[in-house]
């Protein structure tokens, strides 16, 4: 089905936004899912073509409705308003692709920043494509590139792993599964849990070149440079940073460290503390550059040791 006959469109009203103080008409919307990135701070952080496409969309599919309410009322867009959430998806799912076959425009946004990192909007883009329905890419602003872009960290190689696990053993044993990987590695996290997870990217990764940016685009934004225990010790000594926070952590050092079997017993030692032989000896040879396999066998026969 076309763009001049799709049954959920309005041919007779033409849809509009404002921008610049000035009243613009958007070009009718051809069918299919659009995935519409939205300013992740800044409101003037939009295209021109992201606010044609949600104001001619016959619905903007919202991750927050409120949220993206704001934002439509700000550019004088009324086109109305459908929540999608990770609540409500699998109810919701169907009835979009229903309306996506039936030949509706809809735009999907998330909170802030590109759709689909970190959200729900994957699945329904996944299976839309399945059924043979189009999609297209309305790009825009990115936590994520905002954030390298700022940090003073190599970006010729980077690895988005999102937000790491909430409780600190099986963090570190994430961060010991990440710490090989030879580029600059980007996390998103909450203020109220960022110094506990900068101490464990300290504890597992050392003092790696690291960077926190928080509230990006935004009047208050800060971006702290420095490794990994400089920051960790800065956040623990001051009130917790509010806001979006981004953490950046730079690449592994080449080369394996060298280390003594004294000290490597003494940190296989302080980690069986906490955790079990297997996540010791994975966050240890990940500290140390030591092959696994070394440090499990020496994780074994400590732990019997002390039985």
């Amino acid at each position: 089905m076309n763009a001049n006959n799709r049954p959920e469109s309005s041919a007779q009203t033409p849809a509009t936004f404002t921008a610049f103080g000035l009243r613009a008409e958007a070009e009718r919307l051809s069918a299919g899912l659009h995935v519409v990135a939205t300013p992740i701070g800044n409101l003037a952080d939009i295209s021109l073509r992201a606010l044609a496409t949600l104001a001619a969309a016959d619905a903007v599919i919202a991750e927050d409705t409120r949220v993206t309410k704001t934002l439509l009322a700000h550019y004088g867009i009324a086109t109305p308003l459908v929540a999608y959430h990770e609540h409500n998806a699998e109810v919701m799912r169907p009835h979009l692709l229903a309306r996506l076959a039936n030949g509706a425009a809809l735009a999907l946004v998330s909170d802030a920043g590109t759709p689909l990192i970190s959200d729900p909007g994957y699945k329904l883009v996944g299976d839309a494509l399945a059924q043979g329905l189009a999609v297209t890419s309305v790009p825009g602003a990115s936590a994520v590139l905002t954030a390298l872009v700022v940090a003073g960290l190599p970006t010729d190689r980077f690895f988005f792993e999102g937000f790491l696990p909430p409780k600190s053993a099986a963090r570190r044993q994430r961060i010991a599964a990440l710490s090989a990987i030879p580029g600059t590695l980007v996390f998103f996290e909450s203020s109220r849990r960022v110094a506990e997870t900068l101490a464990d990217l300290a504890a597992v990764l050392g003092p790696r070149d690291a960077a926190l940016a928080r509230e990006l685009t935004k009047v208050f934004e800060t971006v702290r440079r420095g490794t990994l225990p400089e920051l960790a010790a800065a956040v623990f000594a001051a009130e917790p940073p509010k806001g979006e926070i981004v953490l950046l952590v730079g690449p592994p050092p080449e080369g394996a460290a060298r280390i003594e079997s004294a000290e490597l017993d003494r940190r296989i030692g302080q980690a069986l503390q906490t955790l079990s032989v297997k996540e010791a000896a994975a966050v240890v040879s990940a500290e140390t550059g030591q092959p696994r396999r070394k440090v499990y066998a020496r994780a074994v026969e400590l732990a019997a040791r002390t039985r």
